[in-house]
């Protein structure tokens, strides 16, 4: 994930270790506290009950509709 989070940000893979730790540290406060935490593209991390955590996904992605074709003359 830090690599990638490098590559795509021109950081070194260090600097984007450090962010993914960041994240995932706060992710972790947020959960011991009760409180809900959520990742954009990933999901919402729920405290649960009987579990650790629920993780309740995003909604997939809607495509946008095709779009029509030109007709030829």
């Amino acid at each position: 994930m830090a690599r990638r989070l490098a590559k795509e940000s021109r950081m070194t893979t260090g600097a984007a270790a450090d962010q993914v730790d960041r994240i995932l540290g706060d992710l972790q406060k947020r959960m011991r506290k009760g409180q809900s935490a959520s990742l954009p593209g990933l999901g919402t991390f729920r405290p649960g009950r009987n579990q650790d955590f629920q993780f309740d996904p995003d909604p997939p992605p809607v495509a946008p509709p095709p779009k029509p074709k030109k007709e030829s003359r």
